[in-house]
């Protein structure tokens, strides 16, 4: 079955480009262009990743944004888990993290730092979000932004969608770089820039926060970033808590990194429920979508891979109870783990569905995270304009 994928998957192109040429009616040009198309869709359809920067301010009074980006990663990537592209692709999803505008970075390189490069390791970039802490400085808006569209290895396929949030609460012209420069350069990598300013709505229009996101057709958004998320409690919690536990035990570590990512998981759930209960549920709930993959480190996803092979693992790479077992026995192994997890993330959806439903019922207004609402609904937006769909 394996092989077979591979074939599949390595041919479409071919196939693709073969066909055109069997249209011998069409002029040279037209099948040049048919030609590109079809490279296009195969280079869409093998990496479709949408890519995210968040670029936050972690000056003093920024203690309420890390918060709700901390605790509000989850929500945002329950949402995507759900979107596709046209009628059935499925889009990966890759986020980098910077932050600016604290003392304790360096002044000579603008009070900015990338704290993570593009990363889909879901428990990577909550530790990042964990590691910030805020401390006063100079808030340079315009230096960040360009130093992301530099730093980043933006993909290039004009299909692919690429997005900045730039949150903070100082003048977005502050510093000597001019962020109309950033804005100008952002265009031309068709990348959108969408601006999050933590304070009034006005106020962020007056201190250009407006101008530099509509400059790349991007979204101006203002928020109240020290709102405390009210979480109703429901009847399921605890059920998903315990499923959480559960699907860890799925998981079958393996190579160099094994040993750490699998302590690095657990790390990130006690992380989420140390925030409160309602984000380990969310942080449970990301685990059991398509977006939570650690092939690099876990046997079960990474035997799901087309490319991947049991025999390419050394035996001292395998857990202990795996080093004396034949390869069969090791595959009969990775099978069961993953039917169990298989039922376990489908329990969690189930009484997620529930819970989602009995909140519905139950809050009295929009109990949502500000950071949360602003991101989702810019994502919605732009995305739709790529053929991008949450139906």
């Amino acid at each position: 079955m394996k092989t077979l994928k591979k074939i599949t998957t390595s041919g479409l192109l071919l196939f693709a480009i073969t066909t055109v040429f069997s249209c011998v009616d069409e002029p040279k040009q037209k099948q040049i262009e048919l030609i590109a198309h079809a490279h296009s869709t195969f280079e869409l359809k093998k990496d479709n990743t949408v890519q995210i920067a968040l670029l936050l301010d972690t000056s003093n009074s920024m203690d309420g944004l890390i918060n709700q980006a901390k605790s509000q990663l989850w929500d945002i990537v329950n949402e995507f888990s759900l979107a596709k592209y046209g009628n059935d692709a499925r889009p990966n999803l890759q986020i980098a993290l910077y932050q600016y505008g604290n003392d304790n970075l360096s002044a000579d390189e603008g009070y900015i730092q990338q704290v993570l490069g593009f990363s889909s390791d879901l428990d990577e970039i909550s530790e990042k979000l964990f590691s910030l802490t805020t401390n006063g400085g100079e808030e340079y808006c315009g230096k960040v932004l360009q130093t992301s569209l530099a730093q980043l290895p933006w993909n290039k396929n004009p299909d692919l969608l690429r997005m900045i949030f730039i949150a903070g609460n100082e003048p977005f012209d502050q510093g000597r770089f001019n962020y109309k420069t950033a804005l100008t350069n952002a265009n031309e990598k068709d990348v959108v820039i969408n601006t999050i300013f933590c304070g009034s709505y006005e106020l962020g229009i007056n201190t250009n926060w407006k101008n530099g996101a509509t400059l790349t057709g991007g979204e101006y958004m203002a928020i109240d970033h020290n709102k405390e998320v009210v979480h109703i409690n429901t009847p399921y919690d605890e059920i998903i808590i315990k499923l959480n536990s559960k699907l860890n035990k799925t998981y079958i570590s393996y190579g160099s990194l094994g040993k750490t990512k699998i302590i690095a998981q657990e790390v990130q759930d006690n992380n989420a429920l140390a925030m409160q209960e309602a984000v380990a549920i969310k942080r449970a709930v990301s685990k059991s979508s398509r977006l939570y993959n650690n092939k690099k480190w876990d046997l079960v996803d990474a035997y799901d891979d087309a490319e991947f092979e049991i025999s390419s693992v050394a035996k001292d790479e395998l857990p202990e109870e795996l080093q004396s077992k034949s390869e069969n026995e090791i595959k009969e192994y990775v099978e069961l783990k993953k039917n169990e997890r298989e039922e376990i993330q489908k329990e969690i959806k189930e009484y997620n569905s529930k819970r989602l439903a009995y909140i519905a019922e139950n809050q009295k207004s929009n109990s949502s995270g500000e950071l949360e609402n602003a991101m989702i609904q810019a994502i919605k937006k732009q995305a739709a304009s790529k053929n991008y769909n949450w139906d």
